[in-house]
């Protein structure tokens, strides 16, 4: 299987590379004169030249005025050369040169300019059988501001270079930007085009742990039917109190979640598929004496809640029911509402 190449692990057009491709290298000393720029210029205004000869010249003569320290001076070369040569089949190098130069003097709101002028505006380049947009639309991922920009970028990215990225990555990254910007149907959609991906349960992506179970979570729970939710976490203790103190072991089940409902120990994680269970509190309730503690955790929080209970079983006494208020703002009717999301096993660490 081909590998593929993560966005982010590493970009391909490190910050000045463009300086060092098609075979130009920058040989200029600073001590070169003005003279030599001279030369150069008037080199360049010969109209006999070839392509390739004024590629050279243009190179040549940006990569002296950077090693000499006159960044200002290139810039202004280039940008003037694009101005007035629009038919030149190197401006979107020239460019990216001084996009570059932008990048790596911290002035990224210019260098976003440039890169986004690039793809927008001229036709892409392939230097050492690497794109130009590519690369642009790399750099652009990581300066932009903009979850709105980011969506453009991400989805330029899949349509056209599919095979330089993980794809499950993308689609990830995607849903993300989505959410941002509150397109939740959208979101769903790259989340599901992400779960769709071979490689989505087990791909590790930096900054985002648990990529797969956020993602399952999300798509199960828009095609539930959420009627177990409650209004609130009082309706919510009070019902789950009532049915322990009734052995209503059927109301119970009812106020579960039915969508990633999780019973695991302390030490275990909700990714984990041996969390996921959907077992009858009848065989628990049956015979036994369950108490419960009359408030719930201290450790207790405006979005997550612990109610102690006992008397569940001679091997594992102790169960913390763990409620959690819904996040999912793709339904505004359902969203800040709570549910009983888990069980933890066991007293608490």
């Amino acid at each position: 299987m081909k590998k593929r190449h993560i966005l982010f692990a590493s970009i391909f057009f490190c910050t000045f590379s463009a300086f060092l491709v098609l075979g130009c290298t920058r040989n200029s000393k600073n001590d070169e004169s003005d003279e030599t720029l001279t030369q150069l210029t008037t080199l360049l205004e010969d109209e006999t030249i070839s392509a390739q000869s004024r590629y050279a010249v243009i190179n040549r003569i940006a990569n002296l005025f950077y090693s000499q320290g006159r960044t200002d001076d290139m810039v202004l070369f280039l940008t003037e050369w694009v101005e007035t040569h629009p038919g030149d089949s190197y401006d979107s190098y020239w460019l990216f040169m001084v996009a570059s130069n932008y990048l790596k003097a911290g002035e990224e709101p210019l260098a976003e300019y440039y890169y986004e002028r690039i793809i927008n505006n001229f036709s892409d380049l392939l230097v050492n059988g690497d794109s130009i947009h590519f690369a642009c639309l790399q750099h652009l991922i990581q300066i932009s501001k903009s979850s709105a920009n980011r969506i453009n970028y991400f989805n330029r990215i899949i349509s056209n270079f599919p095979q330089n990225v993980s794809i499950t990555e993308m689609y990830l990254r995607l849903a993300l930007e989505y959410e941002n910007v509150g397109e939740w149907d959208m979101a769903l959609k790259s989340y599901s085009l992400f779960l769709e991906q071979p490689d989505s349960s087990t791909i590790q992506i930096s900054g985002i742990p648990d990529a797969y179970t956020k993602a399952r979570q999300m798509v199960d729970f828009s095609k539930s039917p959420k009627d177990w939710t409650f209004e609130s976490l009082d309706a919510l203790e009070n019902a789950v109190k009532k049915a322990i103190s009734s052995y209503n072991w059927r109301a119970l089940d009812r106020y579960r979640s039915k969508v990633n409902f999780f019973a695991m120990s302390w030490k275990s994680s909700e990714s984990d598929p041996n969390a996921l269970e959907n077992f009858s509190m009848h065989n628990f309730m049956l015979g036994n004496r369950i108490r419960y503690n009359e408030s719930l955790d201290d450790t207790s929080t405006p979005t997550e809640a612990y109610l102690r209970t006992w008397g569940w079983s001679q091997y594992i006494n102790v169960w913390y029911l763990y409620f959690r208020k819904v996040n999912f703002p793709a339904d505004p009717e359902i969203h800040g509402r709570w549910e009983w999301a888990g069980i933890y096993f066991g007293e608490k660490l």
